[in-house]
């Protein structure tokens, strides 16, 4: 039956015909496919419902399966932090124990280091002191060469000046040795306190540096002798022998007052700074024109040697020329000759 389907005729059997094919259906039919499509429309509403609702489900449970998949997310990722920071923690500690580790080293590598280095300026000025000791017994074979023990205060050497025919005792030195890049006025003051302490006559120290006011390699600072150690020799000579000249005096002028101070103020004179000077100046001056002789000297071996050469060799010349020339008629000069 189409969509355009009229009813045509409504008989006593309960029927419809069908006006355009005719065809006769019975009411009764009618109502039962009416119902069926009702059933059918009912059904397909519980399907839709029951789709519905099972998709409804369906995303509940993905929403149930999401919000615990970001609750596991956010659970692991509370325990990776966790154990992130337990690992920082440990690795914070490994590290404060390594570093106290490397300082600890550090400390030590310190101390080892001050200590080996104290040890060697310690050694130097041993060597040094040695070499002072073995410079001036050489120098002062008649004299009394001592040095200073260790830790015992005072200054490195004492030489006990003696008269070289008597051997009686005319005063003492006291010899201090320094081996540093600046002076220290400090020097001076504790060296004369040794001075006083010990009872010597004069105090000198040897330096590779001289204090600002002493221009020369030698000379006198509050009472203390400084010099260079290349003027030790001449310094200590002029210091022995005034020792020994003063101690002469003493025997001769008896009735003199306060022997010591005037030694001391003799050696700290201005007069007597001048006599030093001018000897070193001497032994100083000798050595340059001793050096400056040989210089020249040598100077002119060499040019004569030069001229020699030459003239030798003009002579050989001369000679084979005229050998050249004369042949065998040419007397022979031995010295020309090939032997």
């Amino acid at each position: 039956m189409g969509g355009g389907a009229e009813i045509h005729q409504l008989d006593m059997a309960a029927n419809i015909t069908c006006k355009n094919c005719g065809t006769v259906i019975e009411i009764s039919e009618a109502l039962s496919e009416s119902i069926v499509a009702t059933e059918r429309l009912k059904y397909q509403k519980i399907e839709l419902d029951l789709r519905k609702k099972a998709n409804e489900l369906e995303e509940k449970n993905r929403n149930i399966e999401l919000a615990m998949q970001r609750q596991l997310d956010l659970e692991r990722n509370t325990i990776r932090l966790k154990t992130a920071e337990e690992i920082a923690e440990t690795q914070r500690l490994k590290d404060r124990e390594k570093d106290k580790m490397i300082d600890d080293l550090k400390k030590s590598l310190d101390e080892a280091q001050r200590k080996a280095t104290q040890g060697s300026q310690q050694l130097q000025g041993e060597i040094q002191e040695l070499d002072l000791e073995e410079k001036l017994k050489s120098s002062f074979p008649t004299d009394e060469i001592t040095p200073i023990e260790k830790g015992v205060n005072g200054a490195d050497i004492k030489q006990v000046v003696k008269s070289p025919n008597t051997g009686v005792i005319c005063g003492s030195i006291l010899w201090e040795s320094k081996r540093t890049k600046s002076w220290s006025d400090g020097w001076i003051t504790k060296l004369k306190d040794d001075m006083r302490a010990d009872k010597s006559n004069v105090a000198v120290i040897i330096s590779e540096v001289m204090p600002a006011e002493i221009k020369t390699g030698f000379g006198v600072k509050e009472g203390v002798w400084v010099c260079l150690p290349k003027h030790l020799e001449a310094v200590g000579y002029m210091l022995a022998k005034s020792l020994r000249d003063s101690a002469y005096q003493r025997l001769v002028s008896q009735n003199q007052n306060d022997k010591a101070q005037q030694v001391y103020s003799y050696f700290t004179s201005h007069e007597f700074t001048a006599q030093v000077e001018s000897m070193v100046e001497s032994i100083t001056l000798m050595r340059e024109q001793i050096t400056k002789e040989r210089m020249a000297l040598e100077k002119i071996w060499t040019a004569r040697e030069a001229q020699i050469g030459k003239l030798s060799s003009g002579i050989s010349g001369v000679y084979g020329s005229l050998s050249g020339i004369a042949g065998t008629a040419l007397p022979a000069v031995k010295q020309l000759e090939l032997e």
